[in-house]
């Protein structure tokens, strides 16, 4: 399955990215990567910060794709599409996602769910994808990435 293919099912809409846009969600992912790592922060609010991160991080991807994904599920296709974009393993994006629900459990229903292990595990996991993203956009849009 394809973005385009996304596209035809309404999962997302076109959309043309600035240059501009794109530096400003990375610098939104920077500042979330610093701030996850404050000292005295439960984890559940370093793994929420962390998974912010990320999810910026996916969003800039799928934007200089030429996308930008529909209100409904949201987070879960921004997620999805990392292996459509930077081309990230079923693995990787399983793992996100697996954040994405801990960190809506950990945050409406089940304060504490969250271990000191699943805060750095998803803070690794969004370094990577920073790093990630950052090298496909100077590959595959180098008219985009931020100086």
């Amino acid at each position: 399955m394809s973005l385009n293919d996304w596209l035809s099912r309404g999962w997302v809409t076109e959309h043309k990215a600035s240059r501009e846009e794109i530096a400003d969600l990375l610098a939104v992912a920077d500042r979330d990567l610093q701030q996850s790592r404050t000292e005295g922060l439960g984890p559940d609010w370093r793994l929420a910060i962390a998974y912010n991160a990320a999810l910026q991080c996916a969003t800039a991807a799928l934007a200089a794709a030429g996308f930008r994904a529909v209100r409904e599920a949201h987070h879960y296709r921004v997620i999805q599409s990392l292996e459509l974009t930077v081309g990230w393993s079923l693995e990787e994006v399983r793992a996100l996602d697996t954040y994405r629900t801990k960190r809506r459990a950990a945050g409406y229903q089940r304060p504490g769910l969250v271990s000191e292990r699943d805060a750095q595990e998803i803070l690794r996991l969004a370094q990577k994808l920073r790093r990630d993203v950052t090298a496909w956009l100077r590959a595959k849009h180098p008219e985009l990435p931020p100086s």
